[in-house]
């Protein structure tokens, strides 16, 4: 069996325990994912119960992803999320299964180890994904829109880092993913809630009418789940519901994107994250915006750009 020469990525989000491999050889990515389980009714986990079904699913995760590889891989370096944005202080202790992980593994292994924030590994897949690399050369606006973030960054290139990020705005309380996660469970659904979510608004085509809550270049976005559990309770379908919720959320990010571009100049404009993977959101932006999108498959929760990051770390 031919070898070929790997980075290893592994991503231990709130979510998601996931791991990738990039191909130094070929510039190909394959991953593996498990969803966190999480009891009916609920919208998410406690810290605690995250880490510890991390320790249970990752060696299974990688396994999974080793199985995979129809070569001998040939690990050069390790890439793993350490903490969920690119600040001082942020922390959370979910990340440390996989940052634990990884040391074990680069020490035996001998391999460099490689840490990113959680964002820069959804930016860098979205870049990836949709083969838009010439961003790492230059300044650009990201969306991070998922369960545990809304916000958009400034992204610059940086030499040590591969590129840093500046807030530029942010949702002020609720964020998205956690909207559609409690809309969805008032509705009955499973959650994560997105991809039900999404095909019940798919089916209700008449037009809706939302008033949002934009503040600066910050949003707020607690009010669409008090709108969507009154509709529940005067009776309407769930396919309103659902619609109203994700309209709302459309035209969230839509003013927040016109305002960051007001304010900081007209520049690319990327989006990542869990909710950027919901077709409704995706086409609204692209009719207001020259938009780039992670593909939906690397949009969600995965160790893709990690894995990518600690390539170009290698390149580099």
């Amino acid at each position: 069996m031919k070898e070929h020469s790997l980075v290893l990525g592994i991503d231990t989000s709130n979510y998601t325990t996931s791991a990738a491999l990039y191909n130094l050889d070929t510039h190909e990515v394959i991953s593996e994912r498990k969803l966190l389980p999480v009891a009916d009714g609920q919208c998410g986990l406690r810290q605690s119960d995250a880490v510890f079904h991390h320790t249970q699913q990752l060696h299974e995760v990688v396994s999974r992803l080793f199985d995979k590889a129809e070569y001998k891989p040939v690990i050069k370096a390790i890439g793993v999320s350490s903490r969920p944005i690119d600040k001082e202080g942020s922390y959370m202790p979910c990340f440390t299964v996989g940052v634990n992980a990884a040391n074990i593994l680069g020490t035996v292994l001998g391999a460099p180890v490689y840490t990113f924030s959680h964002q820069q590994g959804h930016i860098a897949a979205a870049i990836y994904s949709s083969g838009s690399e010439y961003l790492y050369n230059r300044e650009f606006i990201a969306f991070h829109v998922s369960g545990g973030t809304t916000e958009a960054v400034i992204v610059t290139p940086d030499k040590d880092s591969i590129f840093c990020t500046k807030l530029a705005a942010r949702s002020l309380d609720l964020h998205a993913g956690q909207a559609v996660d409690r809309v969805g469970v008032a509705l009955g659904l499973s959650f994560p809630c997105g991809k039900e979510l999404e095909q019940l608004a798919l089916n209700y085509t008449r037009s809706v009418k939302v008033k949002t809550c934009i503040k600066g270049c910050d949003c707020c976005l607690s009010g669409i789940e008090n709108i969507c559990k009154d509709l529940i309770k005067q009776g309407e379908s769930k396919e309103r519901v659902a619609r109203t919720c994700l309209e709302f959320l459309s035209q969230s990010i839509e003013q927040m994107s016109s305002a960051v571009i007001e304010k900081y100049g007209q520049m690319p404009v990327l989006f990542a994250g869990g909710v950027m993977s919901n077709s409704i959101i995706r086409e609204n932006l692209a009719k207001k915006f020259d938009c780039i999108f992670a593909k939906p498959e690397f949009s969600t929760d995965n160790a893709c750009g990690t894995c990518v990051l600690t390539a170009l770390k290698e390149v580099h």
